[in-house]
């Protein structure tokens, strides 16, 4: 599969069929905020609560291409990835982040080359605590998603399904 030229619904429409659960589609809830609205890559997690300190620390890390998928728990009361992390994502060669809770300086995040998914934007920033888990099975408004898949995202939604070959 090319990767650049990738549809989610031509995913969709290859895996329509599949009844194991392995290929999953997460509901569409998710804003796109970043300067890219299609991304692909494998996946690396942190669960974490109104308390961004692993998410900054993985984001301000080499990426790869990966995509970060974050569970902050659906929070609507504080932002998990903001204009910093955002720019540091870009030039760290992330693909892209999906955040299961809110982010915020939509500006500064639109001007970076990383998708960069999210329910909602809140100006509150972040608890650091110090708290939250890498790498370990996610549930993101219900749908499992865990470390070495790979996820794609475009303007029509985002798939999760196991490692490319």
């Amino acid at each position: 599969m090319n990767f650049e030229q990738f549809s989610t619904c031509d995913l969709c429409d290859e895996h329509k069929g599949d009844t194991d659960g392995v290929f999953r589609v997460l509901p569409p809830v998710f804003h796109s905020y970043g300067g890219r609205t299609r991304f692909a890559g494998p996946v690396r997690t942190v669960k974490c609560y109104e308390d961004n300190t692993e998410v900054k620390a993985l984001l301000e890390g080499p990426g790869h291409g990966q995509v970060l998928v974050v569970d902050g728990g659906a929070s609507l009361a504080r932002a998990l990835v903001g204009g910093n992390i955002a720019a540091a994502a870009a030039k760290n060669g992330w693909a892209g982040v999906v955040v299961n809770g809110c982010v915020r300086d939509l500006a500064e995040m639109q001007a970076c080359d990383v998708g960069i998914r999210a329910l909602a934007l809140i100006p509150m920033p972040t608890e650091r605590r110090h708290q939250g888990q890498r790498d370990v099975p996610v549930q993101v408004q219900g749908v499992w998603v865990r470390p070495g898949e790979w996820l794609f995202a475009d303007d029509d939604g985002i798939v999760v399904m196991p490692a490319q070959g």
